[in-house]
């Protein structure tokens, strides 16, 4: 039987929580996945942080930060940090979005088991929130030989990180129930 929102179901015996209702519904996290395609844009085209001292002045978005990395001689690095903070999350907002454009009609998206399992590998490895820590640390760390400025890009970035969550988490395996289809 569903659950209405809010409500839980809990085990007789132990009252331990068997389950609970869904915080969105699949429009809902539709409309949050345009939305964090919309943000992962800005942060990565507008500046991260800029910084400036005695009149020279610089500005770096994620790319460049990514681009600045592999030119030294730690490129692995680089391909890790393209991977953990565009890559994988660009895999994830095309994927859910794929998923739920097709869920929101009522129908099952072609691909839709290698798309859930993808979304599935992909969540250790978008690593926005561990970015946004080093950033903001760089930023502290920075803030007292320079003066440094938060870009709209750091701040789409934080905004992005709270709307994968949102979108991208554990919540997500329902579509599996509500489409009707077996996991194999």
């Amino acid at each position: 039987m569903p659950l209405n929102k809010g409500e839980a179901a809990y085990c007789l015996r132990c009252a331990a929580i068997l389950r609970r209702s869904h915080r969105l519904n699949i429009e809902q996290l539709l409309a949050l996945s345009i939305a964090a395609c919309v943000l992962f844009i800005f942060a990565n085209v507008f500046p991260v942080i800029s910084i400036s001292m005695q009149g020279l002045h610089n500005e770096v978005t994620l790319w460049g930060s990514v681009q600045a990395l592999a030119q030294g001689q730690i490129t692995l690095i680089a391909l890790v940090a393209g991977l953990a903070i565009i890559l994988a999350p660009a895999l994830q907002i095309a994927l859910l979005f794929w998923v739920l454009a097709h869920a929101n009609r009522g129908d099952i998206a072609p691909g839709f088991k290698l798309c859930m399992r993808t979304l599935e590998h992909l969540r250790p490895w978008s690593m926005l929130e561990v970015c946004l820590l080093g950033i903001l640390v760089a930023i502290v760390k920075l803030a007292g030989m320079l003066d440094v400025h938060p870009g709209v890009g750091l701040w789409a970035m934080a905004m992005l990180m709270v709307l994968i969550v949102l979108i991208a988490g554990k919540d997500i395996r329902r579509l599996w129930d509500e489409l009707g289809v077996g996991p194999e």
